[in-house]
């Protein structure tokens, strides 16, 4: 297991909070001598500190993968697989399935195809809870579509949430990525939707927890 980048500022000014906090409760501790309230306030701090390491974590996956198959791009839960008309880029009918990230899950995010970038765009926006419907069209988020060597296009997006403030993604129009390769990152709690041709292949049901570049979400027919 790794720190993802994105961590190593976050990891370190909470250390330094934590820290001055720690240093503070042993003051008070040498002033009130109460251990029961030194030891609480000591597991609260450590607890803090894990839970912010451990958002940032990468763990260690090995990537398999067919030509025509569609990786996981994230951590989480399937909360919707339905038929939608997408707006942004098709402007047709298409399989969107949505994948609701936990402050508990790792929050990097992966490429679920190989191909071409054919279409990359940041859109400023509002902070509803990441499972509101309109969280895909209203939140902060930012859009991908990556075209298959079959020339199937499919379309991934990032959602900031309530609590998540920060998008971050590495892609550019016109790069060639591969499957598994990671394209971004969302800071605490968010949800990333992918939008698939009507004719793919689903694997996946609603309520099914998936791991980004293991759990396969279906094949490009």
């Amino acid at each position: 297991m790794t720190i993802h980048r994105e961590g190593y500022l976050i990891i370190l000014i909470s250390t330094l909070i934590l820290g001055a906090i720690q240093v503070g409760n042993y003051f008070l501790y040498a002033w009130l001598g109460w251990l029961w309230l030194f030891l609480l306030l000591t597991l609260g701090v450590l607890v803090m500190l894990y839970l912010v390491i451990q958002f940032f974590r990468i763990p260690k996956r090995t990537v398999t993968f067919e030509e025509n198959d569609i990786l996981c791009p994230a951590d989480g839960k399937v909360v919707v697989i339905e038929e939608i008309t997408e707006t942004e880029y098709f402007n047709d009918r298409r399989i969107q399935i949505s994948i609701f990230m936990s402050p508990l899950n790792v929050h990097a995010n992966y490429n679920p195809i190989s191909g071409i970038v054919k279409y990359v765009k940041y859109h400023k926006g509002l902070f509803l809870v990441a499972w509101h419907p309109k969280s895909s069209t209203d939140n902060e988020r930012s859009t991908v579509v990556t075209e298959h060597s079959s020339g199937k296009e499919v379309l991934y997006r990032q959602i900031a949430g309530a609590v998540a403030r920060r998008i971050c993604f590495y892609v550019k129009d016109k790069q060639k990525v591969t499957t598994g390769e990671e394209f971004g990152f969302i800071k605490f709690g968010s949800r990333i939707d992918v939008i698939l041709p009507l004719d793919a292949k689903i694997d996946v049901k609603i309520g099914d927890k998936v791991k980004g570049r293991i759990t396969k979400l279906g094949e490009l027919n």
